[in-house]
């Protein structure tokens, strides 16, 4: 018995002045109990498939065929019933916690709301249902986290309250649009250990939209091989993954970063050193707000990184990876000596860092909170030219086309804005920003973690011959350990603030000296 059915769905948008074909003559059923997964490239439809379902596409989507939820149709139904479905019976987890989170409202009152409004809790027991879904899905210390904003989470942390908000109300069908992407590889084990235990305690049906194949292996049922808006593969997920028939299918399973980075060249010099490195934000109690403690980001971290060489931080959500990257760059304060390019800049002013800011750049988590939803690609990848000038002899529009062209973009699409490009695209933007200047050192904030494994391998192969060419210098931040290897050089393993391991790249990944590092490879590489 089918309860989300799917038959014949066109999606179809007017774009600069044409008709844009995004989904084609899509059909598949997700049956009670079951787990269907659609996996694609971004751009491929997989989400626009999903948000279909309950009528949250934009007025200008132009939508037929039929979507039956339980024997009702949804394509064309009042707004009374679709908001009467969303959030109660089916429910979503979105892709960017950050964009979906109200930044003006606490934890506590984003997850209340929906309690409030849907069952009726309020007061204690809205706030007790609160830290039981904050525990299940991993949160610690969940009642302390009741009074913080988003942007006072980690990515990881902002994901897991998504989800908490998507279990809150005991929905029968749960669209899981890349429900994990944000979290570390031991957290994602645990997320989709509960997800299954949902599924067989209540009968909890799920479409779930990933690019990690190991996830979909892992969880799914079914699998929906969606292209260019069409499904070109459909079937169960054991018969997929053993026997794909489809060309596309096959170069899905191949996809994963492969090889190791270039040696760097003994002569290659050291741009940057830190030494004892320790971020403690203060914690204010009292009406005095007197300091009564801290939290204890980072503790004594020493790390060096030359020329051309990738240095990969690991841990788990909240373990001071983004932090100490933030500190090395000077934009959070810290303690302990941060030396780059030779000079030693730990107490330098703004004004006296502002020269150095072209050779350090930095490309976030999330390509769509980090970009401007009101400037062109154009603008926003030549932001920094305005900034720290042009290169004698070139025009900025020049300067852009080359870098699009280079990160694998169109220049004909810089008069875009950044809504109207995929994920995937997105990132591209983001990387050309950041290399346009040329820099020394680059942060790479989980730079492929919300990309499709197609499109993870060429971002990969993009920052190898990046580094290659210009002889950069990486700090790459991530929890796919697979895309670590691939890139980095040495590691460095980071839990609650202090770093427990670092050393050579394949010495680490082949024999692991902690406890902790040997789970968060079990937990990769399934050893």
């Amino acid at each position: 018995m089918s309860v989300l059915s799917v038959e014949k769905l066109n999606v179809r948008f007017r774009q600069d002045g044409r008709i844009v074909h995004a989904v084609r003559d899509v059909s598949f059923a997700v049956g009670r109990g079951e787990t269907v997964a659609l996996v694609g490239e971004s751009g491929s439809g997989k989400s626009v498939t999903a948000l279909s379902t309950v009528g949250l596409l934009p007025d200008s989507a132009m939508v037929d065929g039929s979507i039956t939820y339980q024997d009702t149709q949804m394509v064309g139904a009042p707004e009374a019933d679709l908001r009467r479905v969303r959030g109660n019976d089916i429910s979503f987890i979105f892709q960017e916690p950050m964009t979906s989170l109200n930044p003006l409202h606490t934890i506590e009152k984003q997850l209340t709301e929906s309690l409030a409004l849907h069952q009726g809790l309020r007061g204690q027991a809205a706030r007790a249902r609160v830290v039981d879904l904050l525990n299940k899905v991993g949160i610690r210390d969940a009642e302390s986290r009741l009074g913080s904003y988003p942007h006072q989470l980690s990515g990881g942390q902002r994901q897991r309250v998504m989800i908490a908000m998507a279990l809150a109300n005991g929905p029968e069908l749960l669209i899981a649009d890349e429900p994990t992407t944000a979290l570390d590889v031991t957290i994602q084990a645990q997320i989709l250990d509960l997800l299954a235990d949902l599924k067989r305690s209540e009968g909890l049906s799920m479409l779930f939209i990933t690019h990690d194949l190991g996830i979909v292996r892992r969880i799914a049922d079914r699998v929906c091989v969606m292209k260019d808006g069409e499904v070109v593969e459909q079937g169960p997920a054991a018969e997929i993954f053993a026997n794909p028939q489809h060309p596309y299918t096959r170069k899905l399973l191949a996809a994963e970063p492969q090889g190791r980075p270039d040696p760097v060249p003994e002569v290659a010099p050291e741009l940057v050193r830190t030494e004892n490195l320790r971020v403690w934000f203060p914690i204010h109690t009292g009406l005095m707000r007197k300091v009564t403690g801290h939290v204890k980001a980072v503790n004594d971290a020493s790390l060096s990184v030359r020329a051309g060489e990738t240095l990969g931080i690991v841990g788990e959500s909240g373990s001071g990876k983004t932090t100490l990257a933030l500190a090395i760059m000077r934009l959070i304060g810290s303690e302990g000596r941060i030396v780059f390019m030779g000079q030693e800049i730990s107490g330098w002013h703004s004004r006296q860092l502002r020269p150095l800011r072209r050779d350090m750049q930095i490309v976030f988590q999330d390509p769509f909170g980090s970009l401007s939803p009101r400037m062109t690609v154009e603008e926003i990848i030549a932001e920094g030219l305005g900034v720290h000038g042009l290169e004698p002899g070139r025009n900025r529009r020049e300067m852009v086309s080359d870098i699009m062209v280079e990160v694998g973009l169109d220049p004909a699409a810089m008069g875009r804005y950044p809504h109207e490009f995929s994920g995937g695209q997105r990132q591209r933007i983001a990387v050309a920003r950041a290399m346009i200047l040329r820099p020394k050192l680059v942060v790479l904030d989980e730079p492929t973690s919300a990309l499709d494994m197609t499109v993870q391998v060429q971002i990969v192969d993009l920052l190898r011959d990046l580094q290659r060419k210009y002889g950069l210098a990486y700090l790459f931040i991530s929890h796919d350990l697979r895309v670590v290897r691939a890139l980095s050089h040495k590691v460095l393993v980071m839990r609650n603030g202090d770093v427990v391991e670092a050393g050579e790249g394949q010495a680490v990944f082949e024999a692991p000296q902690t406890d902790y590092t040997r789970a968060l490879m079990a937990a990769a590489f399934g050893a």
